[in-house]
């Protein structure tokens, strides 16, 4: 078994990126494989609405000059995706926006590949506004037709520097929660 990790930070080693490793860290002592992608490392652009993935049918944004279409092939090979996001004026990332946009349309219109992969959203917040981005990818995954894994709280941890994320106890431990509830699934629904 595999999750995928989607890091929206541009922070390649930041809160957002911490919050994912958690979340990976329970997984690996499940024996569950995990794979980091940061897509906010270079743009991303939007979604235009030109319907080619329909046409085409082939799985693949037509605009090819970014992680978008990479990470659609690695999110169809995987059994879980982890969503992760800081919060920018109270929600995603705008790379994080335009990725969920245009793997939105593709899976949609290429017969909802993402249908019953496990997921959960993670959310690396200063102060405000995290419930937002959190409901922002969730949205996303429910459209989806995945299955979307909760835990204990609200997936959050407060900090504004990198690494302020690891003094947020409780915040951490629902990324624990949150990892060890998506092995338990993942276990179950590949018997």
């Amino acid at each position: 078994m595999k999750v995928i990790g989607i890091n929206g930070s541009p922070r390649k080693n930041g809160n957002t990126s911490l919050l994912i490793k958690a979340v990976f860290h329970e997984l690996q002592k499940e024996g569950i494989e995990t794979e980091l992608i940061h897509i906010a490392l270079k743009p991303v652009r939007g979604c235009k609405g030109c319907y080619k993935c329909l046409k085409n049918q082939n799985k693949r944004c037509v605009f090819d000059g970014d992680i978008v279409n990479e990470s659609i092939e690695k999110m169809v090979a995987a059994d879980g995706i982890i969503l992760g996001s800081p919060t920018y004026f109270t929600d995603v990332t705008a790379e994080m926006k335009a990725w969920i946009d245009r793997v939105g349309m593709v899976s949609i219109t290429n017969g909802s590949i993402l249908k019953h992969k496990a997921g959960g959203s993670v959310v690396a917040v200063r102060r405000g506004g995290a419930i937002h981005a959190f409901d922002t990818m969730n949205h996303f995954m429910h459209y989806m037709q995945m299955y979307l894994v909760g835990a204990s709280y609200w997936n959050m941890a407060y900090g504004f520097e990198m690494g302020e994320v690891n003094n947020d106890q409780e915040g951490m431990e629902n990324m624990k929660t949150l990892g060890e509830n998506m092995a338990y699934l993942l276990k179950k629904i590949n018997i």
